[in-house]
């Protein structure tokens, strides 16, 4: 096990040692050795939509909390066997590739695909979810790498679900995606570098812990 208790609420720039804090064996060995950037989804319970969101980039051998947010996960929780329309986001490490929006590139590091009609959500815009797809980071979870996050392929088949991104909070639970206020997601586009493989390593704590 990595870390003390709590150890992921330090403030921004603490050092946080050698492993990322809350995460454990099994959790870290799925970890790629090259990765320099991870973004920790802390979920509150196995059932609950709650979580708290934190990017941690790693310098030399240790690493750094750089920022956090309030987050929500799927509004049923968490599972280790997503299946579509189960209401949960999946359990585990996932690389982060690519990005997109509704709204044109606000200087993402990662490839951003521009389109307001892929990721338009058809609500009036005073509607809450309306803006939920304005930025978008892809989760490589059950697909293809290198294409637009709106891309409908599923390596592992349709019923493994996909379409599973972090994107814009609207304060509630998801069918599966990970949400962080506006300003979490452009720090996020600003900040993850292709070059330093960013990843994404979420779950419930019980289940990251492990």
């Amino acid at each position: 096990m990595s870390g003390a208790p709590g150890e992921e609420s330090a403030y921004p720039g603490q050092v946080v040692g050698v492993r990322l804090p809350g995460v454990g064996d099994r959790m870290w060995s799925q970890v790629p050795a090259e990765t320099g950037q991870a973004v920790v989804v802390y979920g509150e319970r196995r059932d609950s939509p709650d979580s708290l969101a934190v990017l941690y980039e790693r310098r030399g051998s240790t690493w750094m909390r750089t920022a956090s947010w309030p987050a929500h996960n799927g509004r049923s929780g968490w599972t280790q066997d997503h299946q579509m329309d189960d209401g949960r986001s999946p359990v585990g490490v996932f690389t982060l590739t690519d990005a997109g929006g509704a709204l044109a590139d606000p200087g993402s590091r990662l490839r951003y695909w521009h389109d307001d009609n892929a990721y338009a959500t058809m609500l009036p815009p005073e509607q809450v979810h309306a803006h939920d797809f304005d930025y978008v980071i892809a989760i490589d979870y059950n697909r293809f790498k290198g294409v637009p996050p709106f891309d409908w392929g599923r390596p592992e088949g349709v019923e493994k679900g996909g379409g599973i991104w972090l994107h814009m909070d609207h304060g509630d639970g998801t069918s599966a995606c990970v949400t962080v206020p506006e300003s979490g997601m452009k720090t996020l586009l600003h900040t993850l570098d292709p070059a330093r493989h960013p990843v994404v390593v979420m779950g419930d704590r019980e289940r990251l812990a492990s």
